[in-house]
């Protein structure tokens, strides 16, 4: 099925993201759909609701996940927002995991959830699992939905790493460019990551992670979190609605618009370059072309 049938059948790609208060998730949602407003939301019903309305609810601690998030810039996505699991959070655990359980049973596949995105601040006062969080990656059953998660704030150890290594004696200008890759390596060898794949304490680990410094500067670059989540999506109906929804990274959608619909056109021992320009090719064109919804395709 191409990317237009795609969008016909399926229409907006549905992701729920969690995290806690201030874990940078309205950051990295803009960010995706290159923006800086901020959503619309709508009701289960299609209503859209008004902000002082939706503040004054949150103002009395009142949250609706079946609430859905949508950004002008690219309302191809939609959003569910969950609160996190503050402070053990069994109300909302609880919620969540039937909300989960609710869209994995929708008949049409567009009001299902596509992907899960977990978000985990690694500034100072965040760097530790939560309980909720625990409980989430060994009680919550997601099925078949690909759980991604998202350490945010990511920069903060670089805070760390630059301090260890002034200590040391590098100087400011080499710390610098030194701490990011010295805070990935030993970020993978700590404690956070061994915990979250150890299926004896977690029997539902996440599909893979992903570490996000910097969302909150202008020139943040969320190619990375887009490039992970395609790579996660085992299901190819999924992965080209999710490839050709976003608008953020050219390269993927041109990588698998080669790897996907190119090598089902091409014999494999035919050199491109020796291919002859025909009804053939115009209809190689086309189908690549489906890719790139926002760009009109011609053939001479």
């Amino acid at each position: 099925m191409d990317p237009s049938e795609l969008r016909e059948k399926i229409k907006r790609f549905r992701i729920l993201i969690i995290g806690r208060a201030n874990a940078g998730k309205t950051t990295i949602l803009q960010r995706v759909c290159k923006t800086r407003e901020n959503p619309e939301i709508y009701n289960s019903a299609g209503e859209k609701i008004d902000p002082t309305v939706l503040m004054a609810s949150r103002e009395r601690g009142v949250h609706d996940i079946e609430n859905e998030m949508v950004f002008q810039n690219n309302p191809g996505f939609v959003f569910h927002d969950s609160r996190g699991f503050e402070a053990g959070g069994h109300s909302e655990f609880d919620k969540v995991k039937a909300f989960i359980a609710s869209r994995s049973k929708e008949k049409y596949i567009e009001n299902r959830i596509h992907v899960i995105w977990y978000c985990i601040p690694m500034d100072e006062d965040g760097r530790s699992f939560t309980e909720g969080e625990v409980k989430f990656f060994s009680q919550c059953d997601t099925g078949s939905i690909a759980v991604i998660v998202l350490f945010t704030k990511f920069d903060a150890l670089y805070d760390d790493e630059f301090a260890e290594l002034i200590s040391q004696g590098v100087s400011r200008k080499d710390a610098e460019v030194l701490a990011p890759q010295h805070a990935k390596e030993a970020f993978a060898n700590g404690p956070q990551l061994k915990l979250l794949y150890n299926r004896k304490s977690n029997q539902r680990p996440p599909r893979c992670h992903i570490c996000l410094p910097d969302m909150d500067k202008d020139d943040a670059d969320c190619g990375p979190l887009i490039e992970r989540t395609a790579e996660t999506l085992d299901d190819d109906t999924l992965k080209q609605m999710f490839v050709s929804t976003q608008r953020t990274n050219l390269e993927v959608c041109m990588k698998y618009a080669v790897t996907l619909s190119l090598a089902r056109h091409l014999d494999s021992t035919q050199a491109i370059s020796s291919h002859t320009f025909g009804k053939s090719d115009r209809h190689i064109v086309n189908v690549l072309g489906r890719w790139f919804p926002l760009t009109s395709v011609s053939t001479v």
